[in-house]
Order: structure tokens, then C-alpha cells, then sequence
């Protein structure tokens, strides 16, 4: 009783916001897309190209990979800091490409933008693949000392170890992304720029077989390298699952599908993320339910309708807070993370109801397609500030949004304005701890986020809340591209 009348509660708020977003009108879906994308070109690192439009960015990270004798160069930092960690970065790329499948036709001019960023990180990743045979390179930096400083990444003068994993140091987690990440992106170059798509495809078999072959969890293999920051928290079958998913899906051979039958599975799951994959992989395969009606399928198709159960705040098997404003809630550090994810999955599974004219049931409570789209739309326009202290989340978006935001390089002058060199300690006085608005703007940037109160305290020390990532970006980018497409449509 107590679950169904707080649902019944939070679903009165969420109506309540539902008015309130009428009066202020929406946001503009197309010009948060073209920005959610200039982010990606602030997390860059290696050597930027000529056309980089975050101009206060310079090259970064030339010499990463040094300590193994390979060029490791490329990719991007994960958030605030100066660490390239694959696990989230492969999670990253495997959201904007699904993101470029699922909506690349309502992305207009930025599909061209989409591709980049996807390519930006493939590069990076087909290295770190195919540099040592028997290899796969997972990481460069320390994060334990880069976390210690506050410098710009054009100035690191840490160490820029290297981390891998092997037969022997295995890692099927962080080697499950890293081939859902490849396949995912062959299928978005498959048209556009074959050679690379078949190069993208070849290469993620063989991190696949590998992640199968050889069983354990990198945050074994690695311990403080990766953890606490990002330990994989879920164990490995969710990434096995979510790239014999992806494999599947490139290439329709049976043998990953035989293979997800033998891997374990997790019905109870509330979340996605990118150390929860399960949820993802059930909306994935539910396509082929849906779409194909293919009876093999059926059971993945429960599993995503039981997720989308678990959501909504209205279905009586609701285990979702909200916010009074009407967010989805669901941890307390970099909460947005999980909303912009989740969002993905509620616009994509909607998408593939629409397509076959298909509705479910949560209990007695009937949920057609509108339902996921109204509540992925109050989540995205909550994100872009109507919200009840009109806050925009994602910087340079709006009048108001957050000016102090835990980013060494927003946070630091640039290059052009300090051309001397600020060493691992030269940032925090006076510019860490300084109450002055961050002198570079990240556009695009979606922030960790407010608290369960709707509140946030624009402050830069406080990085559970004021830091942004690829992975909250990436996952909103498919949204924001589905509300543009349609509203111009």
C-alpha cells in the first residue's frame, strides 16, 4: 500500500511539472543536441583536429601509451579529470551509436557530429585492441595521483601509467564493452565507410571471444587502478550479455545468440548504467520480439517490459523515487547518470512499441507508448530546466546553469589567457577554491546533478553533484534527438 500511494504521490508531481512545462514552453531539443555534442570535443585528448570548436582545448595526452612502447594516444577523459578510463569510455561510445541507429534520421545536421564523436573514441579503442597481441589496453593514468592534483590536461606532469588486461589478468567486463562498443559503431559506419566498419566488426569479435574465453572481472585484475572509481560493481555477465547482444545484432550469427542463453541474468535490476548493462540488453534484444516476432526473443521482451514496470511511478511494481519536481531518482552521487540512461530506454523501447502497436501491463495498469514518452520528456526537459529552480543541467544551455563545475579544464585558465605552465598543485589556489564562475565554458556539459530535494549548490568542490561525464551525455543524446526530430517533424 505504501509503494502504490507514493507512486500515486509522485505521479501527482509529475503531472504538476506537466503543467508547469506548458506554461514555460519546451526547450529546445535541436540546440541541446548540437550542444550535447560540442561536449565530447572538451573531453577530448590527443592531438585535436583544425576544425576543434571547444577552442579553449589544446592537445593533450601525446605521449599516452609510452610506458608500454605503444601510441595510446586518443580517446576521452571520462569526466573532470585528466584519466582515460575504457570502461566508461566504451560504455559512452556504445550509447552514441545506439543512440545513431535508433535516431540518426531525426539528428538532421548533427548526424555528421555523431559520427565524429563515435570515431573519436573508436580509434582509441581499435588501438588499445589490436597494440599487443594477447592484450587489451584499459586505461592510462594513475587516478590515484591524477585525483591528488588540479591541472590542466594540456600541463599533466603525472605518470600516465598503463593498464591492461589478459589471459592471465583478465577483464571479460571491461573486454564485453569494448566489443559492444566496436560492433554497435561498425553497424554506424556500415554504409557511410565500409573498410572501417568491417575493421571496427572484425576487431570486435575478437575482443568478444576473448572477454568469453578468458572469465574475470577487471576490478580483480587491476584493484586500485580501477576501484573505487570504477569498479565493475555488477560482475561481467551483464557485459557479456550486452556484447553478445550488440555481436548478435551486427551480425545475426546464431552462436551469440546460443551464447546469451548460457550466461546469467538479472530480472530484478531497477537501473542502467555503466556498470549495469542487463536492462539495456533486454530492450536490445526486445527489438527482435518485437520488430522480427521472433518467439526466441519473448523472454528478453518480459524482461524489458518488467524494467519499464519498475519505472514508471504510476505501475503498482514501482520501485522508483522521484523528486518532488518530478525527477527520476536514483542514487544520490551523479543521480543524472541513471536518469539520462533510463531515459534512453524508455524513448527506444516506445519507439519499438509504436512501431508494432504494441502495449503491456504493469499489474491491472495498461502502459501504451505515450506513457514512456511523456515520462522520458518530463526527464529531459527537467535536465534543460524547467524544474522547479529553473535550472538548466546542461552548461551553456539557458540563462542559468551551472557556472562552477568540477572540471580542471573549465575550471583553469586556458592556455591562451596562462600560457605558463600550472603543475599538479598550481590549480587549487586560487582557482579550485575560488567562488568566480569556471573562465571556460564547457558547453554541452550535463552535470552530476541536484539532490532528492530538487536543490543544487552550484559548487565546484562538490563533485557527486557538479561533475560531468561522457556517459551522462552519451545516453541523453538519443532523447534529445528523438523530441527534436519529432517536434520539426
Amino acid at each position: 500500500m505504501a509503494t502504490r500511494r507514493g507512486a500515486c504521490l509522485a505521479w501527482c508531481c509529475l503531472f504538476l511539472l506537466f503543467l508547469m512545462e506548458n506554461v514555460h514552453g519546451n526547450p529546445n531539443y535541436g540546440e541541446a543536441l548540437a550542444k550535447s555534442f560540442l561536449f565530447f570535443q572538451g573531453q577530448r585528448s590527443g592531438r585535436l583536429p583544425k576544425n576543434q570548436q571547444i577552442t579553449w582545448r589544446y592537445n593533450s595526452g601525446l605521449s599516452d601509451g609510452k610506458l608500454a612502447q605503444v601510441d595510446l594516444s586518443g580517446g576521452y577523459y571520462d569526466a573532470g579529470d585528466n584519466v582515460k578510463f575504457n570502461f566508461p569510455m566504451a560504455f559512452t561510445t556504445t550509447m552514441l551509436s545506439w543512440s545513431t541507429l535508433e535516431y540518426g534520421k531525426k539528428m538532421g545536421s548533427q548526424l555528421s557530429n555523431a559520427r565524429t564523436a563515435i570515431r573519436w573514441a573508436t580509434d582509441y579503442l581499435l588501438k588499445c585492441a589490436t597494440a599487443t597481441p594477447g592484450k587489451l589496453y584499459v586505461g592510462v593514468g594513475d587516478p590515484n595521483v591524477d585525483h591528488k592534483c588540479w591541472e590542466r590536461p594540456e600541463d599533466m606532469d603525472t605518470v600516465r601509467s598503463v593498464y591492461s588486461v589478459s589471459q592471465t589478468n583478465p577483464g571479460s567486463d571491461v573486454a564485453g564493452e569494448t566489443a559492444a562498443a566496436l560492433a554497435a559503431a561498425s553497424m554506424v559506419f556500415r554504409k557511410v565507410d565500409p573498410n572501417y566498419s568491417s575493421l571496427l566488426l572484425r576487431t570486435s569479435k575478437k575482443v568478444m571471444q576473448f572477454a568469453m574465453q578468458y572469465r574475470g572481472a577487471y576490478s580483480d585484475s587491476l584493484g586500485s587502478a580501477v576501484c573505487p572509481f570504477y569498479c565493475s560493481y555488477s560482475g561481467y555477465n551483464d557485459e557479456l550479455m550486452w556484447g553478445a547482444a550488440w555481436l548478435f545484432r551486427a551480425t545475426n550469427d546464431v552462436s551469440y545468440f546460443n551464447f546469451l542463453k548460457s550466461v546469467g541474468d538479472d530480472s530484478g535490476t531497477d537501473i542502467f548504467s555503466w556498470d549495469n548493462k542487463y536492462a539495456g540488453a533486454h530492450v536490445l534484444l526486445a527489438r527482435r520480439a518485437l520488430l522480427n516476432k521472433d518467439k526466441n526473443f519473448e523472454q528478453y521482451r518480459q524482461e524489458a517490459e518488467n524494467f519499464m514496470c519498475k519505472i514508471l511511478p504510476n505501475s503498482p511494481m514501482s520501485s522508483t523515487q522521484y523528486t518532488q519536481g518530478g525527477l527520476m531518482f536514483k542514487l544520490p552521487e551523479s543521480n543524472l547518470q541513471y536518469v539520462t540512461s533510463i531515459t534512453f530506454l524508455l524513448t527506444t523501447y516506445a519507439k519499438y512499441m509504436k512501431a508494432t502497436q504494441h502495449n503491456f501491463d504493469c499489474g491491472n495498469y495498461v502502459v501504451t507508448p505515450n506513457h514512456l514518452i511523456n515520462l522520458a520528456k518530463i526527464q529531459v526537459d527537467y535536465v534543460l530546466g524547467v524544474n522547479p529552480i529553473k535550472m538548466s543541467y546542461m552548461v551553456g544551455f539557458g540563462s542559468n546553469f551551472p557556472r562552477r563545475i568540477h572540471h580542471r579544464g573549465s575550471s583553469l585558465p586556458s592556455l591562451a589567457s596562462h600560457p605558463q605552465s600550472i603543475g599538479c598543485d598550481g590549480g587549487f589556489q586560487p582557482f579550485f577554491y575560488s567562488l568566480n564562475p569556471n573562465p571556460n565554458i564547457l558547453v554541452g556539459a550535463i552535470v552530476g546533478g541536484p539532490n532528492q530535494n530538487d536543490g543544487y549548490s552550484d559548487d565546484r568542490g562538490d563533485y557527486s553533484h557538479s561533475e560531468p561525464a561522457t556517459y551522462i551525455n552519451a545516453a541523453i543524446v538519443g532523447p534529445l534527438a528523438y523530441f527534436a526530430g519529432t517536434r520539426s517533424s
